[in-house]
């Protein structure tokens, strides 16, 4: 499980993009946003055990995102 911190992630919409950029790496990852604190826990299958590529496809997608421990 890795959890992001997200601070661009204001409304249902960014929700949704940032939703797209995680499964476009990880289709089947659950994904659990939290908009007060801007963040974004992704429990991920167990072939995506690096956050490498889910922080990259979140940047692309205009998130600049962070890793939380």
């Amino acid at each position: 499980m890795f959890r992001f911190h997200v601070p661009q992630m204001a409304c249902g919409g960014c929700v949704c993009g940032v939703t797209a950029a995680v499964q476009r790496v990880d289709p089947q990852a659950p994904i659990e946003p939290d908009l007060p604190t801007r963040q974004v826990t992704v429990s991920v299958s167990t072939a995506a055990k690096d956050p490498v590529p889910l922080l990259d496809a979140l940047r692309k997608a205009g998130y600049a995102a962070e890793l939380r421990s």
